[in-house]
């Protein structure tokens, strides 16, 4: 593959950009190299500027469910966007759209548009302080809910691609104020729920963690976290920017019969457009302005563009069986990819909830943070750049899920399991 054109933006972008990039995975600081640059996409596929063409398993980080430039939503936008991209006052798409979310997830009564999956972690924290009259905050290590103060203390994704586990910029205050506990640990938080239950505002989680990579719940554990937060009166709240829609029609509440006092979403109800929400209890809602004291507000909150294409999306993966087809699909790419490993001689293990998985360099169940940062990050680099040689793209650190999208059929399971048996080779050569 040549990638001259890519080099060149690259040169120039890092003298206009912070490390090259508008966010810091993009930059392969964790697998060494020079990112490329897309010039298009379709289907299961990324196309860049200097024309090669990658089977793509990052999906935007989670929207494309329904792959890249599905006709159906860019007839939708199109439409949309002759009226105007942004009104400044309500439009109907909005209505829908808070229509939709409550319908397939029966926790959220009542739900607020906001422009990004930060915003909407940001605003559910300051309404859950506000509700309860409590300051403090528990999260998980190694989970990621945006770059809110309050959220980097031991925080995923990005945080850990580039090696810092905490942010400077963030004031002592601010992180004084979060509870930091081990994912998949029933004992730590019971422990940390009876010293502190009564300072607790809300505990934040990923219900599936997607920014350590792809980590699923034991079992029993997130019920034993909702008995916990209601024992104490503390809040619950599912960050489902990842999970919302994508591990099931509902999310991962639906996948595993708990229910959060509130959620958060992004990623597939925009479609691939700037969006994200929060959602709950209707007593909770109402506490925000204009219903109650608690601010939050957002220009292209609703925009009509973007909830236009997340309308269109959910449209698509309300299909009987879409969801069935894409675990099927899953297992198929994770039980090969393994497969692929055990011939090479290398030590791999996938976790896998419909279309999200993980893949670890390792040979031991993966169920926690420390789990993820003990795996062979040295041979996940090898396999990296020997897939992307191969045009197939997967996620340029250790520490970040993969997606499926419905437009992954036979042709490109079979493509990438083919690059895998070489890239996996060439890794355990080192």
């Amino acid at each position: 593959m040549k990638h001259a054109q890519s080099h060149a933006l690259f040169d120039r972008a890092r003298r206009l950009m912070p490390g090259g990039v508008n966010s810091p995975v993009r930059a392969f600081k964790s697998v060494g190299g020079e990112p490329f640059f897309a010039r298009r996409a379709e289907g299961a596929y990324l196309i860049d500027v200097d024309g090669n063409r990658y089977v793509d398993y990052i999906g935007s980080w989670g929207p494309m469910i329904a792959g890249h430039a599905h006709p159906l939503v860019l007839e939708a936008v199109a439409r949309v966007m002759r009226d105007g991209l942004s009104f400044g006052v309500p439009n109907p798409l909005e209505v829908t759209m808070a229509e939709t979310i409550t319908r397939l997830v029966p926790s959220c009564e009542m739900v607020r548009m906001v422009n990004s999956g930060t915003e909407a972690t940001l605003s559910a924290i300051r309404l859950a302080r506000g509700a309860t009259g409590r300051s403090r905050i528990v999260k998980f290590e190694g989970c990621y809910h945006g770059h809110g103060d309050s959220f980097l203390v031991k925080a995923g994704s990005g945080m850990l691609t580039l090696g810092v586990p905490d942010s400077p910029g963030v004031p002592k205050a601010l992180a004084d104020l979060t509870s930091t506990l081990p994912y998949n640990d029933f004992d730590a938080a019971s422990r940390l729920f009876a010293a502190q239950g009564d300072e607790i505002a809300a505990l934040i989680v990923e219900p599936i963690v997607g920014n350590a990579n792809c980590i699923l719940p034991r079992e029993g554990f997130l019920q034993h976290l909702r008995e916990l937060c209601t024992r104490h009166g503390a809040l619950l709240i599912f960050d489902e920017v990842m999970t919302g829609f994508r591990v099931a029609l509902g999310g991962a509440q639906q996948r595993y019969g708990i229910t959060p006092d509130l959620s958060t979403f992004g990623k597939i109800i925009g479609g691939g457009m700037p969006v994200g929400a929060y959602g709950g209890r209707a007593d909770l809602l109402q506490q925000i302005a204009p219903s109650g004291p608690i601010y939050q507000a957002g220009t292209l909150s609703g925009n009509p563009v973007a909830m236009a294409a997340g309308l269109a999306t959910l449209e698509l993966i309300q299909a009987p069986g879409f969801h069935a087809a894409l675990e099927q699909r899953t297992h198929e790419l994770c039980d090969g990819l393994e497969a692929a490993a055990r011939e090479a001689g290398v030590p791999v293990t996938t976790n896998r909830s419909c279309a999200m998985f993980g893949l670890f360099f390792t040979d031991r169940h993966v169920d926690n943070f420390t789990d993820a940062t003990h795996c062979d990050i040295a041979a996940f680099r090898r396999f990296f750049h020997g897939m992307l040689k191969r045009g197939v793209y997967i996620a340029p650190s250790a520490y970040e899920a993969g997606f499926l999208s419905s437009a992954h059929g036979d042709f490109e399971i079979a493509h990438t399991l083919e690059a895998a048996r070489e890239a996996f080779r060439e890794a355990a050569a080192g």
